[in-house]
């Protein structure tokens, strides 16, 4: 919240001593009544009233988080409820001409319209795993858990954060891909947590630099610094140093495709891991374990 470059759209409405409240937005996936949004939004919320276009009001409860993708599913229990489309996030372009959908500072739905300005925007914060859509459609505070939406009207993204020095839309909006959102809303809705894999590895991106010095034939992809002890990497004999290759046959370019590659590996699975020692390719068996709980204060 204090970060001047990376603003984040919840708990900046003004606020009464006696009663907290601040305002987000959120997207109706399904006829039952769940809904998709951000976790920063349903995080230190005490009570939730969702309110719809068409005037119905209607307490929520929260029916899971995942603090590590920002994303969370509360739940109404109303009928006739208007239930967005997924759309396929995948083939999203940039110049695609995509809409915000959100609650500006209260104001009320509020349709503002831009184009995919990037794809696969990371490090941008503190989430564990990020692969955002930029978008220069105009967000503000109270779009946090809004739609981004293709021209068809179908959902390609949740609004998320923005980057800006005064608060206020600059141009530049990043929204969680919906094909990430609907595995985490997916888990949440059935298992009321989000379960990752995990080899227990720190990871440092390959530059044409360390490639370089290290005389690698390689100038991307992702470099084992540090292996967890007694971890699922560690009794496989992967070592610092090693370089990932790919993941069960999926090729690993940056560390973020290695953490989402191995993410999405079940626990307990037994997993090929190709790695590179040496400039010798190896391939390892590794058994996945359980990605610890995210905490953002680490």
């Amino acid at each position: 919240m204090n970060d001047p470059f990376l603003k984040r759209f919840f708990g900046e409405q003004p606020q009464r001593e006696e009663r907290q409240s601040s305002l987000g937005s959120g997207v109706i996936v399904s006829a039952s009544g769940y809904i998709l949004t951000n976790n920063h939004v349903v995080e230190s919320a005490d009570e939730i009233e969702v309110a719809l276009t068409d005037g119905r009001k209607a307490s929520a409860k929260i029916i899971g988080t995942d603090p590590e993708t920002d994303l969370a599913v509360i739940k109404i229990d109303l009928g006739n409820l208007p239930v967005a489309t997924l759309g396929n996030s995948d083939q999203a372009q940039v110049g695609d001409v995509v809409l915000a959908i959100g609650n500006p500072y209260g104001v009320g739905q509020t349709v503002t319209m831009g184009i995919v300005s990037a794809v696969g925007r990371t490090n941008l914060g503190d989430n564990g795993f990020q692969s955002f859509i930029q978008t220069d459609a105009a967000v503000n505070p109270g779009n946090s858990g809004g739609a981004l939406i293709d021209v068809h009207g179908n959902l390609l993204g949740i609004n998320t954060a923005i980057y800006s020095q005064n608060g206020g839309s600059v141009g530049i909006g990043f929204a969680i891909p919906i094909a990430s959102a609907r595995q985490v809303m997916e888990s949440i809705i059935s298992q009321g947590q989000v379960v990752r894999g995990w080899i227990g590895v720190e990871l440092q991106e390959i530059t044409p630099e360390l490639a370089d010095s290290l005389g690698l034939k390689m100038a991307s992809g992702a470099i084992i610094a540090g292996v967890v002890r007694d971890g699922p990497a560690f009794r496989a004999g992967i070592k610092p140093i090693d370089i990932l290759v790919d993941v069960e046959g999926k090729a690993v370019h940056s560390t973020n495709d290695m953490l989402n590659l191995v993410s999405q590996l079940k626990p307990g699975s037994n997993a090929k891991i190709k790695i590179l020692r040496n400039n010798t390719e190896m391939v390892l068996h590794v058994v996945i374990g359980k990605r610890p709980q995210f905490k953002k204060d680490e």
